[in-house]
Protein backbone atom coordinates (compact mmCIF):
# COMPACT_ATOMS: atom_id res chain seq x y z
CA UNK A 1 0.00 0.00 0.00
CA UNK A 2 1.14 3.36 -1.01
CA UNK A 3 1.06 6.64 1.32
CA UNK A 4 -0.88 8.10 -1.07
CA UNK A 5 -4.12 9.57 -0.44
CA UNK A 6 -6.48 10.64 -2.74
CA UNK A 7 -9.67 12.92 -1.28
CA UNK A 8 -12.97 13.58 -3.19
CA UNK A 9 -14.79 16.80 -3.00
CA UNK A 10 -12.03 19.14 -0.81
CA UNK A 11 -13.62 22.50 -1.59
CA UNK A 12 -15.26 23.03 1.86
CA UNK A 13 -16.47 21.19 5.05
CA UNK A 14 -16.07 17.43 5.61
CA UNK A 15 -13.21 17.17 2.79
CA UNK A 16 -11.80 20.03 3.78
CA UNK A 17 -11.33 19.54 7.20
CA UNK A 18 -9.77 15.83 6.28
CA UNK A 19 -7.10 17.06 3.69
CA UNK A 20 -5.92 19.76 6.29
CA UNK A 21 -5.66 16.91 8.88
CA UNK A 22 -3.94 14.21 7.16
CA UNK A 23 -2.22 17.21 5.32
CA UNK A 24 -0.10 17.60 8.80
CA UNK A 25 1.06 13.53 8.52
CA UNK A 26 4.70 13.60 7.23
CA UNK A 27 4.07 9.65 6.19
CA UNK A 28 1.26 10.65 3.82
CA UNK A 29 0.79 12.72 0.23
CA UNK A 30 -2.47 14.09 0.65
CA UNK A 31 -4.62 14.85 -3.38
CA UNK A 32 -7.08 16.95 -2.20
CA UNK A 33 -9.30 17.65 -5.19
CA UNK A 34 -12.69 19.57 -6.23
CA UNK A 35 -14.21 20.64 -9.57
CA UNK A 36 -12.37 24.39 -9.30
CA UNK A 37 -8.92 23.62 -8.03
CA UNK A 38 -8.12 27.46 -7.60
CA UNK A 39 -10.18 27.04 -4.52
CA UNK A 40 -8.03 24.60 -3.08
CA UNK A 41 -4.88 27.26 -2.60
CA UNK A 42 -5.05 26.81 1.16
CA UNK A 43 -4.52 22.69 1.05
CA UNK A 44 -2.15 23.51 -0.96
CA UNK A 45 -0.04 26.01 1.45
CA UNK A 46 -1.26 23.31 4.37
CA UNK A 47 1.19 20.77 1.94
CA UNK A 48 -1.26 19.01 0.28
CA UNK A 49 -0.79 18.40 -3.67
CA UNK A 50 -4.24 19.81 -5.54
CA UNK A 51 -6.09 18.52 -8.51
CA UNK A 52 -9.40 18.87 -10.46
CA UNK A 53 -11.77 16.05 -9.86
CA UNK A 54 -15.39 16.18 -10.74
CA UNK A 55 -17.05 12.78 -9.69
CA UNK A 56 -19.90 13.17 -12.06
CA UNK A 57 -17.26 13.56 -15.26
CA UNK A 58 -15.63 10.37 -16.68
CA UNK A 59 -12.69 11.96 -18.19
CA UNK A 60 -12.00 14.22 -14.82
CA UNK A 61 -12.14 10.82 -12.55
CA UNK A 62 -10.10 8.92 -14.70
CA UNK A 63 -7.21 11.44 -15.00
CA UNK A 64 -6.94 12.09 -11.92
CA UNK A 65 -6.28 8.64 -10.79
CA UNK A 66 -4.31 8.13 -13.11
CA UNK A 67 -2.24 11.37 -12.16
CA UNK A 68 -1.53 9.64 -8.89
CA UNK A 69 -0.84 6.26 -10.20
CA UNK A 70 2.14 7.96 -12.42
CA UNK A 71 3.28 9.28 -9.26
CA UNK A 72 3.00 6.15 -6.52
CA UNK A 73 1.92 3.28 -8.85
CA UNK A 74 -1.08 3.01 -7.01
CA UNK A 75 -3.43 5.28 -5.16
CA UNK A 76 -3.32 4.23 -1.47
CA UNK A 77 -6.34 5.51 0.18
CA UNK A 78 -9.37 6.48 -1.41
CA UNK A 79 -11.72 8.75 0.42
CA UNK A 80 -14.96 8.77 -0.94
CA UNK A 81 -16.45 12.16 0.56
CA UNK A 82 -17.82 14.76 -2.63
CA UNK A 83 -21.80 14.47 -1.68
CA UNK A 84 -24.55 16.54 -1.08
CA UNK A 85 -27.90 16.80 0.33
CA UNK A 86 -31.23 17.87 -1.88
CA UNK A 87 -34.46 17.66 0.25
CA UNK A 88 -38.18 17.36 -0.92
CA UNK A 89 -40.78 14.98 -0.74
CA UNK A 90 -41.38 12.24 -2.98
CA UNK A 91 -44.29 13.49 -5.07
CA UNK A 92 -42.83 17.30 -5.38
CA UNK A 93 -39.05 16.74 -5.97
CA UNK A 94 -38.11 16.89 -9.84
CA UNK A 95 -36.60 13.58 -11.17
CA UNK A 96 -33.69 15.16 -13.07
CA UNK A 97 -32.24 16.76 -9.27
CA UNK A 98 -32.54 13.24 -8.54
CA UNK A 99 -30.51 11.69 -10.82
CA UNK A 100 -27.98 14.18 -10.20
CA UNK A 101 -27.85 13.70 -6.75
CA UNK A 102 -27.16 9.58 -7.01
CA UNK A 103 -24.45 10.53 -10.03
CA UNK A 104 -22.70 12.30 -7.25
CA UNK A 105 -23.03 10.88 -3.89
CA UNK A 106 -23.59 7.03 -5.22
CA UNK A 107 -22.55 6.50 -9.03
CA UNK A 108 -19.51 9.13 -8.37
CA UNK A 109 -18.50 7.12 -5.36
CA UNK A 110 -18.63 3.85 -6.94
CA UNK A 111 -16.67 4.98 -9.98
CA UNK A 112 -14.09 6.24 -8.35
CA UNK A 113 -13.68 2.87 -6.13
CA UNK A 114 -13.70 0.97 -9.35
CA UNK A 115 -10.84 3.12 -10.96
CA UNK A 116 -8.81 2.69 -7.82
CA UNK A 117 -8.89 -0.72 -7.25
CA UNK A 118 -7.00 -2.42 -10.11
CA UNK A 119 -3.73 -0.14 -8.72
CA UNK A 120 -4.64 -1.35 -4.82
CA UNK A 121 -5.03 -4.71 -6.06
CA UNK A 122 -1.42 -5.24 -7.71
CA UNK A 123 0.04 -3.20 -5.03
CA UNK A 124 -1.33 -5.89 -2.33
CA UNK A 125 -3.38 -3.79 -0.20
CA UNK A 126 -5.14 -0.50 0.49
CA UNK A 127 -8.35 1.76 2.04
CA UNK A 128 -11.27 3.08 0.65
CA UNK A 129 -12.86 5.56 3.23
CA UNK A 130 -16.80 6.01 1.69
CA UNK A 131 -18.14 9.33 4.01
CA UNK A 132 -21.76 7.94 4.07
CA UNK A 133 -24.32 9.40 6.95
CA UNK A 134 -26.42 8.60 9.56
CA UNK A 135 -29.45 9.46 7.00
CA UNK A 136 -28.05 5.70 5.97
CA UNK A 137 -29.38 3.93 8.89
CA UNK A 138 -32.56 5.95 9.13
CA UNK A 139 -35.01 7.95 7.63
CA UNK A 140 -36.53 11.97 8.14
CA UNK A 141 -39.60 13.00 6.29
CA UNK A 142 -38.58 15.37 3.35
CA UNK A 143 -35.36 13.87 2.51
CA UNK A 144 -36.03 10.42 1.17
CA UNK A 145 -33.85 10.81 -1.84
CA UNK A 146 -30.85 11.86 0.03
CA UNK A 147 -31.56 8.95 2.51
CA UNK A 148 -31.53 6.43 -0.66
CA UNK A 149 -28.50 7.59 -1.65
CA UNK A 150 -27.14 7.18 1.36
CA UNK A 151 -28.64 3.70 1.91
CA UNK A 152 -27.14 2.70 -1.26
CA UNK A 153 -23.15 3.37 0.05
CA UNK A 154 -24.33 1.55 2.72
CA UNK A 155 -24.91 -1.27 1.14
CA UNK A 156 -22.16 -0.97 -1.47
CA UNK A 157 -19.77 -0.43 1.55
CA UNK A 158 -21.16 -3.85 2.70
CA UNK A 159 -20.66 -5.80 -0.20
CA UNK A 160 -17.15 -4.09 -1.07
CA UNK A 161 -15.87 -5.00 2.11
CA UNK A 162 -16.02 -8.68 1.33
CA UNK A 163 -15.31 -8.60 -2.05
CA UNK A 164 -11.88 -6.07 -1.60
CA UNK A 165 -10.46 -8.05 1.69
CA UNK A 166 -8.61 -11.15 -0.13
CA UNK A 167 -6.34 -8.41 -2.06
CA UNK A 168 -5.61 -6.84 0.92
CA UNK A 169 -8.16 -3.90 0.81
CA UNK A 170 -9.65 -2.32 3.57
CA UNK A 171 -13.25 -0.49 3.20
CA UNK A 172 -14.71 1.74 6.32
CA UNK A 173 -18.10 3.50 6.48
CA UNK A 174 -18.23 6.87 8.14
CA UNK A 175 -21.67 7.61 9.19
CA UNK A 176 -21.26 11.63 10.94
CA UNK A 177 -24.73 12.85 12.21
CA UNK A 178 -25.65 16.66 11.61
CA UNK A 179 -22.00 18.51 11.05
CA UNK A 180 -22.14 21.89 11.28
CA UNK A 181 -20.94 22.97 7.56
CA UNK A 182 -22.64 24.26 4.51
CA UNK A 183 -24.34 21.10 4.20
CA UNK A 184 -27.59 22.31 6.25
CA UNK A 185 -28.21 25.57 4.19
CA UNK A 186 -27.89 23.59 1.03
CA UNK A 187 -30.35 21.40 2.09
CA UNK A 188 -32.84 23.75 3.16
CA UNK A 189 -32.46 25.96 -0.04
CA UNK A 190 -33.36 22.53 -1.77
CA UNK A 191 -36.33 22.05 -0.04
CA UNK A 192 -37.50 25.37 -0.39
CA UNK A 193 -37.05 25.32 -4.26
CA UNK A 194 -38.68 21.96 -4.43
CA UNK A 195 -42.01 22.93 -2.59
CA UNK A 196 -45.13 23.91 -3.71
CA UNK A 197 -46.35 27.22 -1.03
CA UNK A 198 -49.80 26.46 -0.94
CA UNK A 199 -49.58 22.44 -2.12
CA UNK A 200 -50.40 19.73 0.30
CA UNK A 201 -46.78 19.13 1.99
CA UNK A 202 -46.52 23.06 2.26
CA UNK A 203 -46.91 22.59 6.66
CA UNK A 204 -44.43 19.13 6.20
CA UNK A 205 -41.76 21.45 4.64
CA UNK A 206 -41.91 24.25 7.04
CA UNK A 207 -41.45 22.13 9.98
CA UNK A 208 -38.74 20.36 8.04
CA UNK A 209 -37.60 23.32 7.21
CA UNK A 210 -37.65 24.43 10.93
CA UNK A 211 -36.04 21.23 12.25
CA UNK A 212 -33.40 21.44 10.23
CA UNK A 213 -32.45 25.17 11.47
CA UNK A 214 -32.79 24.38 14.76
CA UNK A 215 -30.50 20.76 14.76
CA UNK A 216 -27.84 22.45 13.03
CA UNK A 217 -27.59 25.47 15.05
CA UNK A 218 -27.44 22.98 18.31
CA UNK A 219 -24.22 22.12 19.35
CA UNK A 220 -25.46 19.48 21.28
CA UNK A 221 -27.15 17.89 18.06
CA UNK A 222 -24.09 18.85 15.66
CA UNK A 223 -20.52 18.47 15.59
CA UNK A 224 -17.79 20.41 13.64
CA UNK A 225 -16.16 19.10 10.42
CA UNK A 226 -12.95 18.07 12.47
CA UNK A 227 -14.88 15.42 13.85
CA UNK A 228 -15.68 13.16 10.98
CA UNK A 229 -12.08 14.23 9.78
CA UNK A 230 -10.77 12.49 13.31
CA UNK A 231 -12.74 9.90 12.25
CA UNK A 232 -11.18 9.31 8.97
CA UNK A 233 -7.56 9.72 9.88
CA UNK A 234 -8.27 6.33 12.72
CA UNK A 235 -9.88 4.40 9.53
CA UNK A 236 -6.95 5.18 7.85
CA UNK A 237 -4.03 4.73 10.02
CA UNK A 238 -5.78 2.12 12.43
CA UNK A 239 -4.03 -1.76 11.86
CA UNK A 240 -7.53 -3.38 11.82
CA UNK A 241 -9.90 -0.29 10.99
CA UNK A 242 -13.80 -0.59 12.02
CA UNK A 243 -16.36 -1.37 9.54
CA UNK A 244 -18.89 1.59 10.38
CA UNK A 245 -17.62 5.19 12.44
CA UNK A 246 -20.57 6.62 13.43
CA UNK A 247 -20.07 10.19 14.57
CA UNK A 248 -21.71 12.25 17.22
CA UNK A 249 -23.14 10.83 20.24
CA UNK A 250 -26.48 12.57 18.73
CA UNK A 251 -26.62 10.00 16.03
CA UNK A 252 -25.45 7.17 18.00
CA UNK A 253 -29.00 7.92 19.92
CA UNK A 254 -30.58 8.29 17.03
CA UNK A 255 -29.46 4.72 15.32
CA UNK A 256 -29.82 2.98 18.28
CA UNK A 257 -32.95 4.55 18.89
CA UNK A 258 -34.58 3.29 15.46
CA UNK A 259 -32.84 -0.08 15.69
CA UNK A 260 -35.04 -0.37 19.19
CA UNK A 261 -38.28 1.20 18.47
CA UNK A 262 -38.85 -0.70 15.17
CA UNK A 263 -40.79 1.28 12.43
CA UNK A 264 -44.18 1.38 13.92
CA UNK A 265 -43.46 3.66 17.09
CA UNK A 266 -40.40 5.41 15.15
CA UNK A 267 -42.63 6.82 12.62
CA UNK A 268 -44.62 7.61 15.61
CA UNK A 269 -41.51 9.44 17.38
CA UNK A 270 -41.02 11.41 14.07
CA UNK A 271 -44.54 12.57 13.52
CA UNK A 272 -44.14 14.10 16.88
CA UNK A 273 -40.91 15.90 15.88
CA UNK A 274 -42.92 17.00 12.14
CA UNK A 275 -46.16 17.85 14.12
CA UNK A 276 -46.40 20.94 12.50
CA UNK A 277 -47.49 18.77 9.31
CA UNK A 278 -50.15 16.99 11.28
Amino acid sequence: MTNAVLITGTSSGIGRATALRLARRPELTVYATARRPEALSDLADAGARVLPLDVTDETSMVEAVEAVEAAHGSVGVLVNNAGYGAYGTVEETGLEGVRHQFETNVFGLARMTQLVLPGMRRAGGGRIVNVGSMGGRLVFPAGGYYHASKYAVEALSDALRVEAAPFGVKVSLIEPGLIRTAFGDTAAHTLAGSATPTGPYAALNTAAEQQMAQSYRSKALSAPPERVALAIEKAITAARPKARYVVTPAAKALIHTRRLLGARVFDAYVRMQFRAAA
